[in-house]
């Protein structure tokens, strides 16, 4: 629900963080600092060792150790209180070499939520500058709000990438806020300013207890705003402030481990949202319907051309974007495999319908896009199997709409596009998929979509699924799309295992693999194609350059990939 809010409404939501969050970086929270005060006082007294410093100072002040009432009485002055802040708080040599005083995960989940513009104002009560460091190692500048004086000279909230305001100041600033005194009021521009970000904001809450910052507690009940939700990220019971002031905003409270996974999952899942949303219909229908007047049309070959241009230009950015890797869980899975559809799919559409209407001057292009981006797809996020798909579906969408149209010329020219090969030789743009079904099915990389974990042919299943949406484009009135999409598939395996095949009948050996496709249990579509390829296919086939052009080749490829299919599939 929370990641659902914040993708939906970006820069809506702000961020309130607390102590939680710095204390995983290694910088002490206030309790920290006061037994480690109470420890030094003891030192100047000559105690040294002792098991409670807690219970130590109870009985040499009888009193209970307070954070304020020590850095009060130790730094009479807010100069002595921040050099004695400092010390805790400014990395050392050693923090440095080990990483301590440095951002954590959770910062960097904040900055890259941040940089992707899904939030743009944080409040903290830290006093520490792991965020704005998180932030800039995210090339990100914030406009920092650590005191009145930086509020009146700032931008306001529409001008700004992010807006980070630091209520009790920053540690090298004299003007910090520690005392339970400084604490309890802020100064009327702070009070004016939480009250626009609390009417104006949701909020998020991550790593702030609500128990010890008055002034803060105050601004938010005294906010009757319930226009966004309130999201309260606790690793337990909250306190009972807290509880007052998740029921105050009718908010939600979210059960975490801690800060680093609450906000790191926060973020992958809003990505995982905006990777997956589809580009706008009535883009995607202007850019189809574009495609479909060039191509009609001999004199825009140019416009076709830059218009495949700048289309596949814009995938490649799409798909060079940062994912979250695949794991075993099928829900997300399915998340990651659909956000590489979503990005593909205009183009996806646009090759169906030059394959469909077409006049053969565009093979030579949708040859070189799916080279190209396969030749790219080294670089991009996640699986190596998943970063081959987008070509696969191109191939898929555009050879469809071949076969739909009966171009039998173009659909072999394409698979038989010369490429170099594995070992250097010569090879055909039909092997680079072939081998991609190979190693998919190797794998399981299909059976872990939701629904094909029992299926015989899960990458053909769910690529059938996938056309099948975006045949609207191009096959909208197809009475038979699965039959044709068998007859690819089909041709497709042929073409592959052409080449390994004997015309020799007198030679042994086992039928060679190659792909297969739903067609295997599709018992009555499979017969029919197979018999019509050395039957009423036959002579168009052979005249467009499949088997060599020959009748024997042809013949022999049939009944090797026949008895591929019986041999591995015999009830079928």
């Amino acid at each position: 629900m929370l990641a659902f809010s914040v993708y939906g409404s970006p820069g809506v939501y702000a961020l309130l963080v607390g102590s939680g969050l710095s204390s995983a970086a290694g910088i002490p929270t206030g309790w920290d600092i006061t037994l480690d005060l109470v420890r030094r006082v003891a030192a100047l007294r000559g105690e040294t060792d002792h098991a409670d410093w807690a219970d130590w100072y109870r009985q040499a002040f009888d009193r209970e150790p307070d954070y304020s009432d020590l850095v009060a009485a130790l730094g009479p002055s807010p100069d002595d209180r921040r050099a004695i802040l400092q010390a805790y708080i400014e990395p050392t040599n050693d923090d440095v070499r080990d990483g301590r005083n440095a951002p954590t995960a959770a910062h960097r989940a904040i900055a890259d939520l941040v940089r992707e513009g899904f939030v743009r104002v944080i409040v903290t009560t830290n006093i520490d500058r792991l965020i704005e460091t998180a932030l800039r190692e995210r090339d990100v500048e914030p406009t920092v709000i650590d005191s009145v004086d930086a509020l009146d000279g700032a931008e306001p909230f529409a001008h700004t990438a992010c807006y980070l305001v630091k209520l009790h100041g920053d540690y090298k600033d004299a003007r910090i806020r520690n005392t339970t005194a400084e604490l309890e009021s802020y100064p009327t521009e702070y009070n004016a300013l939480l009250k626009r970000i609390l009417e104006e904001h949701g909020l998020i809450v991550c790593g702030w207890s609500g128990d010890w910052d008055e002034a803060l507690r105050r601004a938010i009940l005294s906010n009757p705003s319930r226009r966004y939700s309130l999201y309260w990220a606790s690793p337990g019971r909250p306190s009972d402030s807290a509880e007052r002031i998740i029921a105050h905003r009718s908010g939600h409270l979210v059960q975490i481990e801690d800060a680093d996974g609450f906000l790191g999952t926060l973020r992958d899942q809003v990505r995982t949202l905006a990777q997956t949303r589809r580009q706008d219909p009535a883009t995607v229908a202007l850019l189809v319907g574009t495609a479909k007047r060039f191509a009609s049309k001999p004199e825009h070959r140019i416009e076709l051309h830059d218009l495949l241009a700048t289309e596949v230009e814009r995938v490649r950015l799409r798909l060079a974007e940062s994912a979250p890797s695949v794991d075993a869980d099928p829900v997300g899975h399915a998340q990651i495999v659909a956000a590489c559809e979503a990005k593909v799919e205009p183009l996806g559409r646009v090759l169906g319908v030059l394959g469909r209407w077409g006049d053969g001057t565009e093979t030579e292009d949708v040859a070189g896009i799916l080279l190209s981006l396969w030749a790219d797809s080294a670089d991009h996020p996640g699986p190596i199997h998943l970063q081959r798909y987008p070509s696969v579906l191109l191939l898929w969408a555009y050879a469809v709409g071949l076969v739909l149209a009966k171009r039998w010329r173009p659909l072999h020219d394409l698979l038989s596009y010369p490429i170099q090969g594995d070992n250097g030789g010569p090879g055909r743009l039909v092997d680079i998929p072939a081998r991609w079904f190979l190693d998919g099915n190797r794998n399981d990389f299909w059976k872990r979509l939701p629904g094909m974990e029992r299926r015989k042919t899960p990458a053909s299943d769910h690529l059938f699924d996938v056309l099948d949406t975006w045949r609207t484009s191009f096959a909208a009135v197809v009475a038979n799309f699965e039959d044709v999409h068998d007859l690819w598939e089909i041709l497709f395996a042929l073409t592959f295992s052409e080449t390994q095949v004997s015309e020799d009948p007198s030679t042994p050996g086992n039928p060679p693999w190659t792909h297969i496709g739903r067609n295997v249990w599709r018992h009555g579509s499979r017969r029919r194609i197979l018999d019509s390829i050395p039957g009423e296919l036959r002579r168009d086939l052979l005249d467009a350059g499949f088997f060599g052009g020959s009748k024997t080749r042809l013949a022999a490829t049939v009944d090797s990939f026949s008895a591929l299919l019986g041999a591995l599939f015999p009830f079928y």
